[in-house]
C-alpha cells in the first residue's frame, strides 16, 4: 500500500471520528436544553395534580332575586348568608361582558353555598323552553333529603314544575347505586334540581345521621357531558379532581327520573377534598342531545358557574391557556375587595361549555 494511500485514509477515518464527536457534542447540548423544559413540565403538571382544593358553590343566573330567594328559602329551607351588589371593571373583565352590574347572594343548605347572581344589567335570554335533560347545557345540584316521599308531598303543595314523572328507586342490579331514590324538578326560572335519598350504605355516611331536617344539604352538582374521556382529561388531568366512582344507568327508572326515553348513561362521580361532588352525565343513548349555543353568555339564565378553589390561579390559568381551553374572562383579575370571598380568579368552560369560576383565596 502506497503512504499516498495510507495517508489518505487516516484523514478520512479522522474526519469521521471528528463528525462522531460533533454529534455527541450535540446531543450533549440538547439534552442540556431539553431536561430543564421536561423538569419544568413536571412540576407545572404536580401543580396542576394538586390544583382544585375545594368546590366552594355551585352558581347559577336568576331573572328576579327576590323571587328565588323566596323559592330557595321557604320550598328548599335554604338561609341566606350574604346579599351584595358590585358594578366596575372588574366584575365585567371576570364575567366577560360589558356594563354589569350584578347582585350576588349566597345561601346556605347545611354546609353548602349556593350562589345566586341577578344581571341588573344587561339582562339575559331565558332558558330555552325545549330543554331536556340530555342537552349538553344541562346542569342540576342534588339536594340530600332525609325522607324521600315526604319531600316530595312538599314539593307538590309548592306546585314545583315537574321534570320526572315521579320519584324513583334505582334497582338493584345497579350495584353503584342501588336503593337511591331520586326526583327532578325545576326552580322558578327553569333550572333543574334534584331531591336524593340515600340509603345506609350509599352516598356520604353524614347524610345518615339523625336529624329533624328534611332538607340535608348538596351532594352533588351533575353536568351533561358529550365525551367522558375528554371531560376526565380537563376536570381530572388539569384540575386535579379525583374519579371517585362511575357506574351505568339505564332501564325504565332512569328513563323516568330523567324524563328521556330509552336514557343509557355512564356516570362517573369526580370530588374534591372539600366540598360537593362534580357528577359526569355521559348520555350513550340517545345520542341527539344539543350543544351549548355559541353566543350563551353568563347572563343567560341557563348559565351555571361552580366556584373551585386552588393555590396558584395564574399556574393553573397558564396550564389551561396551553391546553387551549375556552375562556370567558379575558385574564385573571384580580377584585378591589373580597367582595365575592376571594382575592383573584377567572371563569373558563370546560369542553362541553360549563363554566368553572377558579378562584385563589
Amino acid at each position: 500500500m502506497s503512504i499516498h494511500l495510507i495517508k489518505a485514509l487516516k484523514r478520512s477515518l479522522l474526519g469521521v471520528i471528528l463528525a462522531a464527536i460533533v454529534v455527541v457534542l450535540q446531543i450533549q447540548a440538547n439534552a442540556q436544553v431539553i431536561q430543564p423544559s421536561i423538569a419544568v413540565q413536571l412540576t407545572q403538571t404536580q401543580r396542576v395534580q394538586d390544583a382544585v382544593v375545594a368546590v366552594e358553590s355551585v352558581g347559577m343566573t336568576v331573572a328576579d332575586m327576590d323571587q328565588a330567594i323566596q323559592f330557595y328559602s321557604t320550598v328548599l329551607s335554604f338561609k341566606k348568608v350574604s346579599d351584595v351588589e358590585v358594578l366596575g371593571a372588574e366584575y365585567e373583565q371576570l364575567q366577560g361582558l360589558f356594563g354589569v352590574r350584578l347582585r350576588v347572594v349566597r345561601m346556605q343548605l347545611g354546609e353548602e353555598l349556593i350562589e345566586l347572581t341577578e344581571y341588573l344589567t344587561p339582562k339575559g335570554r331565558p332558558i330555552p323552553i325545549d330543554s331536556r335533560s340530555h342537552d349538553h347545557w344541562f346542569q342540576h345540584i342534588a339536594i340530600v333529603v332525609s325522607d324521600m316521599d315526604q319531600a316530595y308531598q312538599h314539593l307538590r303543595r309548592f306546585k314545583v314544575q315537574y321534570t320526572s314523572t315521579a320519584p324513583q328507586r334505582i334497582p338493584d342490579s345497579n350495584k353503584a347505586a342501588a336503593g337511591i331514590r331520586a326526583f327532578y324538578f325545576k326552580d322558578p326560572d327553569g333550572h333543574n334540581l334534584e331531591i336524593i335519598y340515600f340509603p345506609s350504605g350509599k352516598g356520604n355516611p353524614k347524610w345518615q345521621k339523625p336529624t329533624n331536617q328534611l332538607f340535608l344539604g348538596i351532594d352533588h352538582t351533575a353536568i351533561v357531558v358529550s365525551n367522558t374521556q375528554t371531560s376526565l382529561k380537563f376536570y381530572r388531568d388539569l384540575l386535579g379532581l379525583k374519579l371517585a366512582g362511575e357506574s351505568m344507568n339505564f332501564g325504565i327508572e332512569q328513563e323516568h327520573l330523567n324524563n328521556v326515553q330509552g336514557a343509557r348513561l355512564q356516570i362517573s362521580g369526580l370530588r374534591s377534598p372539600v366540598g360537593v361532588g362534580i357528577e359526569l352525565l355521559d348520555y350513550l343513548e340517545p345520542r341527539d342531545g344539543r350543544s351549548l349555543p355559541a353566543d350563551a353568555r353568563p347572563n343567560d339564565l341557563l348559565h351555571w358557574q361552580t366556584t373551585l378553589v386552588v393555590k396558584d390561579a395564574a399556574a393553573i390559568a397558564q396550564q389551561l391557556r396551553l391546553n387551549q381551553s375556552t375562556f370567558v374572562s379575558p385574564n385573571l383579575v384580580a377584585l378591589p375587595e373580597q367582595t365575592f370571598g376571594f382575592r383573584k380568579g377567572f371563569l373558563v368552560r370546560d369542553p362541553d361549555g360549563h363554566v368553572m369560576r377558579l378562584v385563589e383565596k
